[in-house]
């Protein structure tokens, strides 16, 4: 059900090329990398994976053309297509690929030139690790509720607080960090900036185990020291760069769902139609029949509402936000099923580590909450239909 054709509506021919090259790619060497099963492996592997998808170009397809990207960049189709390509193959490099645009974007939406030139040609290139700084143990989906500072002092700012569930934690070099200039402003006190992994005063506080092994840790801010122009816009534009970002690449989360669908469908057909039992494949039992079915027009439906709204967000239309709400809870959602029935297709042998669609079923779970819950994008979708005209 992967590949360019159901979704040729909202792709060019370039795309459909990307599509190709970036499975090849995913199947020659990222898929016969060893897997990675513990926090220590996937932290060594993640930074082997960088310099592949950096050396190939895969990057540049989220920056614009002048600090190292794409003539067409940044391409947010591009983007999805390389997620779904790599997440069908590897968790992992989906994870890496996903933090590099993730970390670089709101430096693209809201840095100066010199800012720009600074961080993302290596970025582009795979030699800078990016990480986003958001989330706290008391700020998840209620961005407002950041306790982080930043204090202004001079020619500088100096940083505390603690950030939780941060990808890339400990291995990064460069964060893009959210914290408070004006605590007393709340939300509209909130600031963004850009800093160095290995800035004084910054320390990975706690590495966390993830069920699908990623790098990811607690990172703690302890009087770090930052110079002005490590901040990205002005003061009290953090709530805005923070949230657009996520709107512009929510969608590439919907494409890594749709990868990690495709491949779990993939595995299930593959033994539906080799396993036999009771005398016949399992694939001649209408049970199975009908759940491969309910799988495809899952998928389906979810790789046409993702690449839907990555085209609003290449067009930059109004209707980025509620398109990729509605792309980022479907797919995910959608692919939580599709997985969950190729486990209960492979019988036991799904069950067992290591397995592929064991491996997804692991790997699928955060997607439904990172980036913005399935509830929160259910409430994004239900205020844009409700609001008066």
């Amino acid at each position: 059900m992967s590949g360019p054709g159901t979704i040729s509506p909202f792709i060019e021919e370039r795309h459909a090329a990307l599509f190709e090259t970036v499975a090849q790619l995913a199947r020659t060497e990222i898929a016969t990398l060893p897997p990675a099963e513990d926090p220590e492996s996937a932290r060594a592997q993640a930074r082997e994976i960088l310099g592949i998808v950096g050396r190939a170009g895969l990057v540049r397809h989220a920056l614009p053309e002048a600090f190292g990207g794409t003539a067409d960049g940044p391409d947010l189709r591009a983007c999805c297509l390389i997620r779904e390509g790599l997440a069908a193959e590897s968790p992992l490099a989906d994870m890496v690929y996903g933090l590099q645009a993730l970390g670089s974007t709101p430096i693209v939406m809201a840095g100066t030139d010199e800012q720009k030139r600074r961080f993302l040609p290596p970025v582009a290139d795979g030699r800078a690790m990016a990480a986003f700084a958001m989330t706290e143990p008391e700020a998840g989906s209620d961005v407002a509720g950041i306790r982080t500072t930043a204090r202004r002092d001079g020619d500088s700012y100096v940083l505390d607080g603690q950030k939780t569930l941060i990808s890339n934690a400990g291995i990064a070099d460069f964060y893009v960090v959210f914290a408070s200039t004006d605590p007393a402003a709340g939300k509209k006190g909130l600031s963004a900036f850009a800093v160095d992994g290995a800035a004084p005063g910054l320390r990975l506080a706690r590495a966390l185990v993830p069920s699908a092994p990623h790098p990811l840790g607690e990172i703690a801010f302890e009087g770090c020291r930052v110079p002005l122009d490590a901040r990205l816009g002005a003061e009290g534009e953090g709530m805005r760069i923070g949230l657009s970002t996520l709107d512009r690449l929510r969608a590439t989360v919907a494409a890594a769902a749709c990868g990690m669908a495709g491949r779990a469908l993939r595995e299930a057909r593959a033994h539906a139609l080799a396993r036999r039992q009771f005398g016949k494949p399992l694939a001649d039992f209408q049970l199975v029949r009908a759940k491969i079915a309910r799988m495809a027009t899952d998928l389906t439906a979810a790789r046409l509402l993702t690449y839907r709204a990555a085209l609003e967000a290449d067009r930059g239309t109004h209707e980025v936000t509620l398109a990729s709400a509605m792309a980022k809870a479907f797919a995910s959602e959608a692919a939580q099923r599709i997985v969950d029935e190729a486990v209960q297709i492979a019988g036991g042998a799904g069950c067992l580590v290591g397995h592929p669609v064991e491996r997804l079923y692991r790997a699928i779970r955060p997607l439904r909450i990172y980036e913005g819950t399935t509830e929160i994008q259910e409430l994004v979708i239900a205020s844009h239909l409700l609001k008066g005209d």
